[in-house]
Order: structure tokens, then sequence, then C-alpha cells
């Protein structure tokens, strides 16, 4: 039996009219302030010690969580189902990587001031043009945003004002992913080639192997998830996000009352481009590497595979799929890593058809069904005492 303060908490009135803000925000504050405290307050052989390793693991969850909560802004409210915001993330990925290899200067090992190791030995004899200014931690913050975003805006332009819709936006998401990751395994691009970028040493001066310095990234990329949650949820509950999900139900509706759909299409797909990059960029120096693998069409498939587990249309049941999905994948790869994919697919393939709302949607429906069973019941009972007996 659910208890009557657990029902009224999920049912969705209730959970609808108290917002998923406070509670996913609460969530974080409270894992955030958790795991610091155990990881810097407890010493390695107390049963409370968190480790660096797990918090480094779960700064990386955090980074999907926010992937994830991108890519539900379109596809579960715009309806634009992306196959490529593995790019948008690698794009602000490489920034980050960028900035943090030119922060190695001297230290690396051909002791090259300007140049990073992989410039050195391929005889580079100074940076590219698009190299200029990746030092300033400015110029980063900028890339990271700029970017994806721009390349969302060209892509975005093009093809909804084509009215590519459907499953050719996807595969055209695809192709331009694939292209990339083509791209960035050349040597001639400047990025590292297939080793990527890596060997970072610090950020802003502080050592990225100090145990404060992985504790602060995490609390960082736990408070951008807040900040991105607030804005998905922002943004879906206004009047731009309320035409946004009409163009998902009937897009031709909409045109026919005088709205544009393709500039709302464009302006979510170039947010929700923005908030992948900030991902890629929380975490490379969290992880320790970038490299073309990131774009991979498997990676954004995969974040798509999050959302439907967790809940497509529900900006908290994207962080849960994510979550759920990321941590399988960190057990299963370790026990069987052969048989991972498979566990996917078959994860997948339960979830749709058991919870076609997803992991998000269980509770609620539970606590729907109780309530309409104890509704039933109590008209019965009332029935049963009113109804005269028949002698």
């Amino acid at each position: 039996m659910i208890p009557n303060s657990i029902q009224s908490l999920f049912s969705n009135s209730a959970f609808k009219k108290l917002g998923s803000l406070p509670f996913v925000v609460g969530c974080l504050f409270i894992t955030t302030l958790y795991v610091a405290v155990c990881n810097l307050a407890f010493p390695a052989d107390s049963a409370l010690h968190v480790s660096t390793y797990t918090v480094t693991l779960f700064g990386k969850y955090l980074c999907y969580a926010l992937l994830a909560l991108a890519v539900d802004l379109v596809w579960g409210y715009c309806g634009i189902l992306s196959l490529g915001h593995g790019a948008f993330f690698a794009l602000g990925g490489y920034a980050m990587g960028m900035y943090l290899m030119r922060q190695i200067g001297d230290r690396g090992v051909y002791g090259n001031p300007e140049l990073p190791d992989f410039m050195v030995f391929l005889n580079w004899d100074s940076l590219p043009w698009y190299w200029a200014g990746s030092d300033s931690f400015i110029w980063m913050i900028v890339m990271v945003l700029a970017g994806p975003g721009l390349l969302a805006y060209i892509f975005g332009s093009m093809a909804f004002r084509s009215r590519v819709s459907g499953v050719y936006l996807s595969i055209m998401t695809q192709a331009v992913t694939y292209a990339l990751m083509l791209a960035f395994f050349r040597n001639e691009m400047g990025f590292g080639g297939n080793n990527g970028l890596t060997d970072f040493k610090d950020i802003l001066g502080f050592s990225l192997q100090s145990d404060t310095t992985r504790v602060v990234l995490f609390a960082l990329t736990a408070t951008f998830l807040a900040l991105g949650f607030a804005l998905c949820h922002f943004i879906v509950n206004s009047k731009m996000g309320r035409v946004v999900t009409a163009i998902r139900d009937s897009e031709n509706r909409v045109r026919f009352i005088g709205y544009k759909p393709e500039h709302y299409k464009v302006w979510i797909f170039v947010v929700s481009a923005m908030l992948a990059g900030i991902a890629g960029a929380l975490y490379v120096p969290q992880v320790g590497i970038i490299n073309p693998g990131e774009f991979s069409p498997l990676n954004s498939i995969e974040m798509v595979v999050w959302v439907a587990i967790g809940g497509r249309g529900s900006l908290y049941g994207a962080i849960i799929g994510a979550l759920v999905v990321s941590y399988a994948k960190t057990r299963f790869t370790a026990i069987m890593p052969e048989a991972w994919l498979y566990a996917l697919g078959g994860l997948f393939v339960l979830v749709t058809l058991l919870l076609p709302k997803g992991i998000a949607g269980f509770v609620p429906a539970i606590a729907d069904k109780f309530k309409a069973n104890k509704s039933t019941k109590n008209t019965q009972s009332v029935s049963n005492k009113t109804t005269p007996e028949v002698k």
C-alpha cells in the first residue's frame, strides 16, 4: 500500500502544481554536500569515505544528465529527434581541451611553451589560427557556447526553413556528426587526430589530480545541472514553451494560426546545443581526455535511449534515465563487457513495452491507479450502504 503522503507527492496533479524544480535542485544539493563532506572530511579507511574515483564517476554521470536534459528539450517538447547531439557535446569538450592543453606550457614531453606535444611531434611550426586565444579562460567559455550554438543555428536554419522533419532530419543530424568525426580523426585538423587531447595538468592554476579540485568540479557540474534544469523548466512552462509543445503536437495548425514554427525550432535547437556544449566542457577536465570517438553516432543514439528510458517529455525523467543507464553501463561493462549492448537493448525494449512513459511515469501511474481503485471501493461501499436489502 502506498502512503497518502507519497500519493499526494507523486500524483500527477500535485506534482505538476508543486513543480519538479525544488525537488530536483534539493536532491542535487544534498547529494553534492554528502559527496563533498565524505570525500574531504573522512579518511580513506573510514566506512563513510567516498573515494576520488567515485567523485569523478558521479561527476561524469551528472554531465551525461545535463546532456540528456538537452536532448529531452528538443525531442520531448519540440518533437525534434536529434541523433547528432554528440557533436555539440564533443565541440564543447574540444573547446575546454584546447584551453587545458595551452595550460600545460613547457611541462609537456617536448618542453615547448607554445605548442602542444602532438603539434611538436607532427613538426608544426606555429599554432593554427583557430587556436589563437585558446590560453584564455574567457575565450574558452565563449567557444563552449558559440561553437555548438553556431553549428546548431546554421544547421537548424537550413533544415527547418526547408521543412525537413521526421526521420530525414534525424539522418541529417547523424550525417553531420559522422562527418565531424571523420574530420577530427585527421591529424591535419590540428586537434590531436586519433589520440585527441589529453595529459592535462591543471585548470586556473589548480591541479586536476587534487582531491579538492575533483570535488569542486563535481560541485560545479551539479550546479550547472541545476541551472540547466531551471532554465529548461522555465522554457517549457513559458509562452514560448507552450508554442514549442504545440509545434510538436501539430506543426501545421501552429503555422495556420500565424506562428512561424521554424523560428521556434531553431531557437530551441540552439539552446539545447549550448547545454550539450556545457556538458562536454564539464566532462573533459573530470575524465581527462577528449577524442573524436565522442562524435560517434552510437553515442548520440545512446543519449536518445537515456531519454526514452527515463521518460520523454519530463525533464526529471531525462536525468533519471541518464543516471540509471550510465550506472548500468559501468556495472555491466565490468561484469560482462561483451553483453553490455545486448543488456542496453533489452532494457530499452522492456521499458518501451512495460513503461511507455519511461521510469518517470511509473510512480505517478501506480499512485493514480491506486487512487482510482480506492475511489472505486469507496463508491461501492457507499452504494452497498444506501441500497435497501431485498427480502
